[in-house]
């Protein structure tokens, strides 16, 4: 029987979302940091699923996994794996499903956290505070300016015009009539949308075209009242200036849910910043979504081991 490895199992449920008999299923709650101790920890198993983009999987790592038949990353997209490595070494790697309800939610619950200070006011009630500190603003009326239009970017801009929000969006190919075809107009060019932005959402991929495009210059033309959200990958967004911005106050705030290096460090100017609302990258961390990965992981298993693997992703 093959030994399989669950990586970044952090809350530890994998193995009871689904039937692992065809394996010798063992799950890792730790993340392993150093390379060095994930090797001497998987070296003799076979078959590795990941969670995301928890721990990249690069062509030095498969060199030090000679067992290795099999990796699966949940989701069909991860930009942590190296496939055309993987496929020299004749390692298969297959994906599996994944809903893109749970990051529009959180992409709400930031904005909303933030605009009404929950944050701070429910710590207040808490601690026995001041009751009502903050003054918080009103979504309706305002603009939401969103970087992306996409299947994510569209059910956040379906919300915002629930609230009643001007929802205006940009990206290098989007159109006039798909952007009204899902309620929102099309912005002339990323200045013309950071400008008018009093939330100004991320929902684009992470690629060559986008990876730093929100810089320091980009984020001088926002309004300093403006929030800035970030639940897609953090790299789009340059993170030193995005810190810098918001010691200066330059912009009223920023709700995180990815980061460069994660788990984010200890000290870290994203956890301890005032005017920041983060969260340890729980876009896509729901029961139902976490079913669908582990379940269609053990699909994964069980059609590699019966000769016929299925979603298979290529280099």
């Amino acid at each position: 029987m093959l030994r399989c490895a669950v990586l970044d199992d952090y809350q530890d449920v994998a193995l009871g979302l689904a039937d692992w008999s065809r394996v010798r299923a063992e799950s890792f709650r730790e993340h392993f940091a150093r390379q060095d101790d994930l090797v001497a920890a998987i070296h003799d198993h076979e078959i590795v699923v990941i969670m995301r983009e928890r721990t990249p999987f690069t062509a030095e790592l498969f060199e030090r996994l000679p067992n290795l038949r099999l990796l699966i990353t949940t989701g069909m997209r991860n930009a942590s794996v190296d496939l055309a490595a993987a496929r020299e070494r004749g390692i298969t790697v297959c994906g599996t499903g994944s809903s893109s309800t749970p990051p529009v939610e959180l992409t709400w619950a930031l904005i909303l956290g933030l605009v009404r200070h929950l944050v701070p006011e429910s710590s207040a009630m808490r601690a026995g505070g001041p009751w009502q500190h903050t003054l918080g603003i009103d979504l309706h009326g305002r603009t939401l300016g969103l970087l992306g239009l996409g299947k994510i970017g569209s059910r956040v801009a379906e919300i915002g015009r629930a609230f009643g929000m001007d929802v205006v969006a940009w990206s290098a190919n989007l159109t006039e009539e798909h952007a009204a075809a899902r309620g929102a107009r099309l912005a002339p060019d990323l200045d013309a949308l950071l400008s008018a932005s009093d939330v100004f959402s991320v929902h684009v991929v992470l690629g060559e075209r986008t990876r730093g495009l929100v810089g320091r210059r980009e984020l001088a033309l926002m309004k300093p009242t403006a929030y800035l959200i970030n639940t897609a990958r953090a790299a789009v967004v340059d993170q030193d200036a995005l810190a810098a911005a918001l010691r200066a106050g330059r912009i009223a705030g920023a709700g995180l849910d990815v980061f460069d290096l994660e788990p984010l460090p200890e000290g870290h100017a994203f956890r301890t910043l005032p005017n920041v609302l983060a969260t340890p990258h729980l876009g896509y961390v729901t029961e139902l979504n976490y079913r669908t990965y582990f379940r269609e992981a053990v699909e994964d298993i069980d059609a590699f081991l019966d000769g016929a693997p299925v979603r298979v992703l290529s280099p």
